[in-house]
């Protein structure tokens, strides 16, 4: 049996997401995940709200005027209040219109990463794809990310988020086939072929865009969409009566549509596209295709449009919420 030293100076698989944070190490033959929520809420500063943070133990920092309550703490204050959480991140880089962002993710990254155990130890962090291709700011949020990494003394090295998946559920195929991170800022796919990119890009309708619309429609406030789209009981089934279940599966056959035609049209306009001469697997990973119904749903957009390449079969990872931060171990450890 290894030693809890020899364990946390292996290399570290960290998916920086819009929605949560993952970190991903290897145990032995199993793996150890740790995820926050990738958002913050603020209060003013007074002395009392800040002994009352630190007596219940809620993570959070004082900046100026206001105390910055982050991770999964944020949203039981969100719900307290009533109010939406703020983002960090937005379409899957830094928001540039959050002056706290970078403080705010560099802080969840420590908290869950620590300090590293032997100076540079190596870590892969995922990176958006390009949306048809414009950068749309990944190099800054690439190079931030990795500045934060180095601050703390890791060696990092940025994986793009649909290739994470191959390297997580493709294994048994050679690290061949098409991995597609449905998250809740953007949709991410890779087509590979022995773990090599062919085909990577990513569409900016994904989970907040679902959850945007229904709340929209509803009247209520998308954190509270997004709350009551991932419990358990929620499934995509079509028009039950329900108001909130009817706006989000609207919303999602949009999302679903839309990405299954952009695979479509990506594959199709690849010039220099490998000769296959076996069927691919493709692999769904991602928060936002956990609820029961997605894959169907994704099966029958694929009927309407077929895709230029033969798929030996179409599945949800087993492991949705940690499908990149897995790949991305799978990669450092490469």
């Amino acid at each position: 049996m290894e030693s809890t030293e020899e364990v946390n100076t292996q290399p570290i698989g960290l998916d920086v997401g819009t929605s949560r944070i993952v970190v991903a190490r290897a145990l032995g033959k199993k793996y150890d995940y740790k995820t926050q929520l990738n958002a913050f809420f603020t209060l003013p500063y007074s002395r009392l709200a800040e002994s009352l943070l630190q007596r219940e133990n809620v993570f959070h920092a004082v900046d100026g005027d206001e105390i910055v309550v982050a991770g999964n703490d944020a949203e039981k204050l969100a719900e307290v209040f009533h109010a939406e959480t703020r983002r960090p991140m937005k379409e899957g880089v830094l928001n540039p219109q959050e002056p706290h962002a970078v403080d705010v993710v560099k802080r969840l990254i420590e908290k869950l990463m620590g300090k590293p155990a032997t100076a540079g130890q190596k870590v892969f962090f995922s990176i958006p794809a390009p949306a048809s291709g414009s950068q749309g700011g990944i190099r800054h949020h690439q190079e931030a990310i990795r500045q934060v990494l180095t601050d703390l003394g890791y060696e990092a090295t940025p994986i793009e988020e649909g290739l994470a998946v191959v390297f997580g559920e493709l294994s048994a195929a050679n690290f061949s086939g098409i991995g597609i991170s449905c998250g809740s800022g953007l949709c991410n796919v890779c087509l590979a072929v022995l773990s090599v990119p062919v085909i990577s890009f990513s569409i900016p309708r994904a989970g907040d865009f679902i959850d945007a619309q229904a709340a929209l429609v509803t009247g209520d406030v998308a954190n509270r969409t997004r709350v009551h789209k991932e419990q358990p009981a929620f499934c995509l089934h079509g028009m039950n009566g329900d108001r909130v279940n009817n706006a989000l599966s609207v919303y999602y056959d949009e999302v679903i549509e839309g990405l299954v035609k952009s695979l479509k049209d990506n594959i199709s306009a690849a010039q220099k596209l490998p000769r296959l001469t076996q069927a691919i697997p493709l692999v769904l990973a991602g928060g936002t295709v956990i609820p029961e119904g997605f894959q169907e749903r994704f099966r029958t957009a694929l009927q309407f449009n077929e895709l230029p390449v033969k798929l030996s079969e179409v599945r949800v990872s087993t492991e949705p919420l940690n499908a990149t931060a897995r790949g991305a171990l799978m990669a450092a450890l490469c």
